[in-house]
């Protein structure tokens, strides 16, 4: 279990993120177009894992920005955005805002991803969200960063994260 804080309040997640070296685990979301993807469908590409609790929070907002602006942009490079929002919330955001180099992934389903990857909010207002979250992972699924920020109100590292990309 890891502690994080919301506005300074101690709040727990149920596990630790894998780490660096580790291979990511396999999962199962789904697109604002209600189709199922898996982490085969992103094989020999690197990816950005941007994890949050909710687009509709300014904090989780910006951060989909900042990557669509920057990593979104980089060669062989996906940027998954991954919250337990509808897919239909997740649609409304993207076209709204005009992001195209960024792919939004719902795990409203079950919540599996967010359990497999220790991340999942045990208690306080937020149980059951995600923690705000970064893992980079290069073309062979091997996690080269990760990033659970401390105070889930605050934006994580970009510039770190878009490092670990170079």
């Amino acid at each position: 279990m890891a502690q994080i804080t919301l506005k300074g309040n101690p709040i727990n997640t149920i596990g630790e993120l894998p780490k660096v070296g580790d291979s990511l685990k396999e999962f199962t979301l789904v697109t604002d177009k209600l189709i199922r993807v898996y982490l085969s469908d992103y094989k020999n590409t690197k990816l950005v894992l941007n994890i949050f609790p909710s687009l509709d929070t300014p904090t989780c907002a910006a951060s989909v920005r900042r990557f669509n602006a920057e990593a979104g942009m980089m060669d062989n490079t996906k940027v998954l955005c991954i919250s337990r929002d509808l897919p239909f919330a997740q649609a409304r955001f993207c076209g709204a805002e005009g992001l195209e180099n960024v792919i939004t992934l719902s795990d409203y389903v079950d919540g599996e991803f967010g359990k497999n990857y220790g991340l999942e909010i045990s208690d306080g207002p937020l149980r059951g969200l995600h923690s705000r979250v970064v893992i980079i992972a290069d073309e062979n699924s091997k996690i080269i960063y990760t990033e659970q920020v401390g105070d889930i109100v605050d934006e994580p590292d970009y510039e770190a994260a878009l490092k670990a990309l170079l």
